[in-house]
């Protein structure tokens, strides 16, 4: 068995896998990304098509081992790229898709030509996409798909990446620039052996998988509120499931999130790091955590912004959440449903802020300690009920 140390879909992954094994399989069987799907298993179909530092490959002819310490983009690493969103949004409308088996390589392996063709050329589309077979749609949707994406994004002034962003010749995944050493450093802590301990979590930028734009207003001046945003265990206390074990530093704070979605109970030991504005009107919070029983990962970060509203009366609360999320929890945290959530989440905290400002106590009753998910997704459900049902009902 050989120990691999990969980044999959921006999450450090350690495992061991047979020196035989195929990127493919480590993917599929180890990880459960099933979104790679295998054809031929010789390299011609293309299903099995992911991203090796940022370069489409073939993972069904590539040995794991080559890939040690390399970045490995599938297609579920793609839910939220700003490439892939147009090109499954002009792959539905240019009906190029029936089964979808190969649907997974061609989208990986049109993003690459959407990212590096200067223009809608379809000669070059069809010599890029000719590694990628497919039995249903003799190749015209897609093409066409391809080719709106290309002319969309230049028409709007968006540059070619010159080579896609290649930077070494060779073999995918051979110009990764890193140490096995230094990789475990840079992404701490990793899923197979999830940290515990908050004190061994570090704390490091990251770029958000996906990103909220959330606003509430509450009946105190922007100073008020500056005020109590500088209290960690006063915001702590309104924020639903979150226990605070050391708040003593702003620069690293630990504690736990406690988090119930149906079946699935999860509780986060992390840690954060608070930034402010001289003023105190804006400021950042960026952290990280772990959940051994599902085999979470978070990382995340709140940009804050206090505005005044009414002469000073009130004021205006603008939030920008960016969040990763991966292991059990990412597999019921599609992007709608989480933005769902979250807004009820910020109407639990902003309902919580007011009663704070105004001298109340916030209660566990108040804030709800134990964040439970399925109240929420049912919340959601029912406020969307009326809007489903009416998109259904005939006059």
């Amino acid at each position: 068995m050989s120990s691999l140390a990969l980044t999959i879909n921006r999450r450090a992954v350690d495992l061991a896998a047979e020196p035989r094994t195929s990127l493919a399989d480590v993917v599929r069987d180890h990880l459960d990304l099933t979104g790679t799907h295998l054809g031929c298993e010789h390299g011609v179909c293309g299903a099995c098509t992911v991203l090796i530092d940022g370069v489409p490959a073939r993972s069904c002819i590539t040995f794991a081992a080559a890939c040690d310490g390399a970045a490995v983009t599938t297609i579920e690493g793609l839910d939220d790229d700003e490439i892939a969103t147009e090109l499954r949004a002009a792959f539905t409308r240019e009906h190029a898709l029936q089964c979808g088996y190969c649907t997974p390589g061609m989208l990986v392996s049109a993003r690459d030509l959407v990212l590096r063709l200067p223009d809608a050329d379809e000669q070059a589309i069809r010599v890029g996409m000719s590694g990628n077979l497919c039995r249903c749609t003799g190749y015209v949707g897609i093409v066409r798909a391809v080719m709106s994406v290309i002319a969309s994004r230049r028409t709007r002034g968006i540059l070619p990446v010159a080579g896609g962003g290649r930077t070494t010749l060779g073999p995918a995944g051979s110009g990764h620039g890193a140490t096995r050493a230094d990789l475990r450093v840079a992404t701490a802590p990793t899923i197979a052996g999830v940290v515990t301990s908050a004190a061994n979590i570090a704390i490091s930028d990251f770029a958000p998988a996906a990103t909220i734009e959330q606003a509430f207003e509450v009946q105190h001046s922007p100073e008020e509120v500056a005020l109590l945003f500088n209290d960690v265990a006063a915001v702590a206390a309104c924020l639903p499931g979150v226990v605070l074990t050391s708040a003593a530093d702003p620069a690293r704070i630990e504690g736990e999130i406690r988090v119930q979605v149906g079946p699935i109970a999860a509780q986060f030991a992390g840690v954060a790091r608070i930034e402010r504005a001289a003023d105190g009107l804006s400021g950042r919070i960026i952290g990280t955590g772990n959940d051994r029983r599902s085999r979470s990962s978070t990382q995340g970060e709140i940009r804050y912004r206090l505005m005044p509203v009414g002469g000073r009366r009130a004021t205006r609360v603008g939030l920008t959440i960016g969040y990763t999320l991966t292991g059990l929890l990412a597999q019921v945290g599609r992007s709608g449903l989480v933005r769902d959530l979250a807004r009820r989440l910020v109407e639990q905290f902003a309902a919580n802020l007011e009663r704070k400002l105004s001298g109340q106590a916030v209660g566990p009753a108040e804030a709800d300690q134990h964040l439970n998910g399925l109240a929420l997704l049912l919340g959601l459900i029912r406020a969307r009920l009326p809007r489903w049902l009416g998109g259904t009902s005939r006059d």
